[in-house]
């Protein structure tokens, strides 16, 4: 690998936020490969740490935690039951979002709602009162050393903790629980639904026993502050390593990777600080780097399942949030360390085969899971779901597939510099020309050169040597592909250059750009799934994560079904549909909720009086293009619309890369006719070249 001297502007560099934050880089500037060895494969790695008493009586109020990124899933459950009775449909099942099948029935795709309604037709009144917590007594410290510190006995954290819950109504805020007081009276439910097919069907839903514990909410404060959730559960990860026993009172906690721990009783302490050092494992200029943390961990609240309890058995009506949060934490802690955590799911290699999507992409199967309050109690919903993932492969490899040619095949043009360039920027890489030794790095931008013209400074006074040599003598590795230009790693001010050959993308890294279409297809023809195949994939899930034996889920008393939910359902009848009297069939009765159009003419059909087409398509003809126009205006005034059968102006095609041009003229020239009489086009068709979504010249 090769190093540019800081005085040296990069060609053709382009810089990416970095996902952490790193310690600042100096001293003189070295070729890359002449680094120190790095071992592990790991971001950051474990080595030693120590911990101070640390003074401080205030509380922070329990921290937010966002977090959900879109996905191509097959259902989530919905996002919060609402009390009453189900809503009457037209035709389908009357259950949860996100059922796998009727026992015993026929399958059918579509995934209906799972209403949660009160089933007691009682009339109740809910006054909920706010519990005031206070601060505690105090916290102990020594002045002057946070290495000294004396440590509380039992009794006396015992006796702040318990003030927690005693305090006068000096801080409400402080709590865990709802405060507000407003009395509230619900209606009294009409009835129960009696009317289609009775029948039980297994929803993705798997009961869990509500712990008996007494959860505790800590703020955690880690400095130097780190936007990556990894890092900082790194951080506790070592934390907890090295003072569970001797510290943390043999607790087993749960962290949400930002401001919040959680543990199943009170720590032996009010307030304390710890130093944990780590090891930054990538772009480190010197080899390994050690890196120390400092973090306070402080009591903030006690969370009380006792609200949620009174949820549950209706007697309360709003759903203890904190709570539920503080459960969700928990389940999640053992599959983020197992799996890739994306937003609300989990992926992995290991949970289903590999679908390739194209251009170097590859799908990966995961799932969903979250705790929900159900009238029959607390459930884990779990489900299915599929994401992009880059392909782990040889740089070499990616971009030829990128590109969809050989790579020796013709040097590169502009066009595909742009196109590595937005692909890779970003994209985390190892070296694989050093044996064992691999390094990582983040992919910044690609040179301006080539391999074969890039040079770089080897010493102080400005001595030239080309990458091509340095490889040969210093690795004895000899570049084939010189007329491609480098990967360039690290910022702008010193950046290194590694050739593409010996550059290999690193395993489990989400695409998150945008998909074309083809992409999108292949992924969803990979999601798309039949019931009694939903039902064994989330199956064979609950039985891979074994959640009887999570750590997490014993310290914190929860206790998970292996068995589908069964939920009582009915099969609504399929209304009738009213068409056109002129048609040939008046009405219609839906067969399995779908129903055809043919002989039929609709009730109120819409108008469209001004249209025009642009054709796009080099190999479709402007007769085939008009001939579909007029079958297309056919059909419509058969169906019922009133339609002009002729275009405002004659179909037009225009180039692919002249998407913006010709649609800009031809707006030009239907304004100019149209504006004069006060009217609007009411229809564009445009006809494209193919699914790829790629057309160039447009913006987005």
């Amino acid at each position: 690998m090769v190093r540019k001297r800081r005085t040296e502007l990069p060609g053709g560099g382009e810089s990416s936020e970095s996902q952490e934050t790193r310690g600042g880089r100096g001293g003189a500037q070295n070729p890359p490969e002449q680094q120190l060895p790095q071992q592990g494969a790991g971001r950051w790695g474990p080595q030693r740490g120590g911990y101070g008493g640390r003074g401080g009586g205030g509380r922070i109020p329990p921290q937010p935690h966002h977090g959900a990124s879109p996905e191509y899933q097959q259902g989530q459950g919905s996002q919060q039951y609402q009390r009453g009775p189900p809503p009457q449909r037209r035709g389908g099942i009357a259950i949860g979002r996100g059922s796998v099948a009727p026992a015993g029935g026929p399958s059918r795709p579509p995934a209906p709602e799972l209403h949660q309604a009160m089933q007691a037709p009682y009339q109740a009144t809910v006054t909920t009162t706010p519990v005031p917590y206070g601060s505690p007594a105090g916290t102990y410290v020594e002045a002057g050393s946070s290495s000294q510190s004396p440590e509380p006995t039992p009794s006396e954290v015992t006796e702040q903790i318990e003030q927690l819950g005693i305090q006068s109504e000096a801080a409400p805020s402080q709590a865990m629980q709802p405060a507000s007081s407003k009395s509230m009276r619900f209606p009294l439910r009409p009835g129960k639904g009696s009317s289609g097919t009775k029948c039980v069907v297994k929803a993705n839903h798997f009961f869990a026993e509500l712990p008996d514990k007494d959860l505790h909410q800590y703020d955690v404060s880690i400095t130097p502050e780190v936007t990556s959730r990894g890092v900082n559960r790194a951080v506790m990860a070592q934390l907890v390593k090295l003072y569970r026993e001797s510290h943390l009172g043999k607790r087993l906690p749960a962290y949400d990777g930002r401001k919040s721990l959680y543990t199943a009783g009170p720590l032996p302490f009010v307030s304390k600080e710890f130093r944990i050092m780590l090891i930054d494992e990538e772009d480190g200029p010197g080899g390994t780097r050690e890196r120390e943390f400092r973090v306070v961990i402080k009591l903030a609240a006690r969370a009380d399942l006792h609200h949620l309890g009174m949820f549950l058995q209706g007697r309360q009506a709003d759903a203890p949030q904190e709570a539920l949060q503080v459960l969700d934490i928990v389940l999640r802690e053992l599959p983020t360390s197992r799996y890739c955590p994306v937003g609300r799911s989990f992926y992995s290699p290991n949970l289903g085969r590999r679908q390739p999507l194209g251009e170097g992409l590859e799908s990966w199967r995961g799932f969903y899971q979250s705790i929900r309050p159900t009238q029959m109690g607390l459930s884990l919903n779990i489900d299915m779901s599929s994401t992009a993932f880059i392909e782990p492969l040889p740089v070499i490899d990616f971009v030829a597939q990128l590109l969809n040619r050989e790579v020796s095949a013709r040097p590169l043009s502009d066009a595909d510099r742009v196109k590595i360039k937005k692909a890779l920027r970003g994209v985390r890489v190892e070296v694989t020309h050093r044996g064992n030794m691999r390094r990582k790095y983040r992919i910044s931008g690609l040179t301006s050169q080539t391999t074969r013209e890039l040079t770089f400074p080897v010493d102080e006074g400005g001595t030239m040597k080309y990458v091509v040599e340095y490889f040969q003598e210093t690795y004895g590795f000899v570049i084939q592909h010189t007329q491609w230009p480098c990967l360039q790693v690290g910022n702008q001010q010193r950046p290194n250059y590694l050739p593409m050959e010996v550059c290999k993308i690193v395993e489990g890294q989400r695409y998150s750009k945008r998909l074309n279409e083809r992409q999108i297809t292949a992924l969803l023809k990979v999601t798309c799934q039949r019931p009694y195949e939903r039902e064994r994939d989330i199956l064979q899930t609950v039985h891979h994560n074994v959640y009887a034996e999570d750590p997490y889920a014993k310290e914190f008393g929860i206790k998970i079904s292996e068995k589908l939910a069964q939920v009582e359902a009915r099969i609504l009848p399929a209304p009738w549909l009213k068409y056109h009297d002129s048609g040939r069939e008046k009405d219609c009765l839906p067969q399995v909720g779908q129903w055809n159009m043919m002989n039929k003419r609709m009730v109120n059909g819409g108008t469209i009086n001004n249209w025009i087409c642009i054709n796009f398509a080099r190999n479709v003809q402007d007769s085939m293009a008009r001939t579909f126009c007029h079958e297309l205006a056919q059909m419509c005034i058969t169906s019922g619309m009133a339609v002009n059968p002729e275009p405002l102006l004659p179909v037009v095609s225009g180039r692919p890369d002249q998407v913006e041009r010709v649609l800009k003229s031809r707006f030009h020239d239907v304004m100019t006719k149209l504006h004069p009489h006060g009217k609007d086009l009411d229809l564009l068709i445009v006809i494209l070249p193919d699914n790829n979504g790629s057309l160039y010249g447009t913006k987005g």
